[in-house]
């Protein structure tokens, strides 16, 4: 006779248990730095507030999800899970279908009772997350919450695999970024101020609201010096021209934020294709399986899946840059949604099958992305006088 999972729905569920947590993400390989309890300290920044859904068996902590909740203006309170729920792995048969099950009840009880909408991207091999919250009313959704697919590389190729696999270009481009002056280093918490404004220049050219300085110090408190991120810092003969935040969970490191200073007199070099082809040795050196470049935008995903060869010219201009280190793309599990009232839903409905309200919900998104509550546009030293 097997013992019933447990399961609980809190905002504080202590620091012991956010440890238990923490480590139970870590350890999981599909595990995603935006279920940590970090991850949910810095999008407090932004004004989201965290709902631990944590499952139990036999005492132990065996699986759960963190549920980040906001109240957007007209919307009422809206939730969402990045690449959760987490099941552990170590579970089978009936124990891992029995926490599963209680663990997506809880999450639609969440969802009812405490948001107006809830959106989930399950993890990696999480087909059966969505199976199970659709019987549960939830359906198939198209928010976008978190990337529904992505590009990533194998590290398990030796670094002359993996440099055979770049485009011929970037071939090229790594026995000349040295000679031309181009270096790529780990920033610490004194780079804060030059990773602000490159991040600042990259969210104005993309249409996302700017992180605000404060929204920083607590990602480098919470991720960096715990070792689950990593900011890459490409310079031209010492000059900071673009950076990125690597973060590493599971068996994955992922390019999370992109920062280029496109004023740049260097953008010649292409020192972003610097700091990636580093990350990847980093990653690879560092015992990681995969290196993630963090998403397609969805334009991409059909071109990238289409059957016959990929057709380059038709990615999105990020994505055609990304293909040429080589990485694979790959599915997530369908998303899925629910939004309990029935006028609610039909409002919402409406809206998404139009243009402009397809329009007004992207701009939605890019607001929520961004990284403080108020939204406050940032004046850069880079901008025109």
């Amino acid at each position: 006779m097997h013992d019933d999972p447990t399961v609980t729905a809190s905002v504080d569920p202590g620091p012991e248990v956010l440890a238990s947590w923490d480590a139970l993400v870590v350890r999981e390989r599909a595990g995603d730095v935006a279920q940590l309890s970090g991850w949910s300290v810095l999008r407090g920044e932004a004004g989201f507030e965290p709902i631990y859904v944590l499952g139990r068996l036999r005492g132990e902590l065996v699986g759960g999800a963190l549920v980040l909740c906001k109240r957007l203006p007209l919307g009422g309170r809206v939730g969402y899970v990045s690449y959760g729920p987490l099941i552990g792995s170590h579970l089978d048969g009936e124990d891992r279908a029995a926490v599963l099950e209680t663990v997506c009840a809880a999450l639609e009880q969440v969802a009812r009772r405490r948001t107006r909408m809830m959106f989930v991207q399950p993890p990696e091999d999480g087909d059966e997350v969505s199976r199970t919250l659709m019987r549960r009313g939830f359906r198939r959704s198209d928010a976008g919450v978190a990337p529904a697919a992505s590009l990533r590389v194998d590290l398990t190729a030796t670094e002359d695999e993996l440099r055979k696999g770049l485009s011929r270009r970037l071939r090229t481009w790594t026995n000349q970024w040295s000679a031309r002056g181009v270096s790529v280093r780990q920033g610490d918490v004194a780079d804060l101020p030059m990773l602000a404004e490159l991040l600042a220049d990259t969210a104005r050219h993309q249409g996302f609201t700017p992180f605000s300085p404060g929204y920083l110090q607590i990602l480098h408190r919470e991720l960096v010096e715990t070792g689950r991120a990593i900011v890459f810092v490409g310079e031209v003969d010492g000059e900071p021209v673009a950076a990125d935040v690597v973060t590493v969970c599971g068996d994955s490191a992922k390019v999370r934020f992109v920062g280029l200073d496109r004023s740049s007199t260097a953008s010649h070099l292409n020192v972003p294709g610097a700091i990636r082809w580093e990350s990847m040795r980093w990653a690879k050196a560092n015992g990681h399986r995969w290196f993630d470049f963090g998403g397609l935008q969805a334009s991409s995903i059909d071109v990238l899946f289409a059957e016959g060869g990929v057709d380059i010219e038709a990615l999105a201009g990020p994505d055609r840059y990304k293909v040429k280190f080589g990485g694979a793309p790959f599915r997530y599990p369908p998303a899925v949604e629910l939004v309990p009232s029935i006028a609610v839903r039909g409002l919402y409905d409406v809206v998404r099958r139009s243009s402009r309200g397809r329009r007004m919900l992207d701009r939605t998104k890019r607001r929520i992305r961004g990284g403080t509550a108020t939204a406050p546009r940032t004046p850069s030293s880079r901008d025109p006088a």
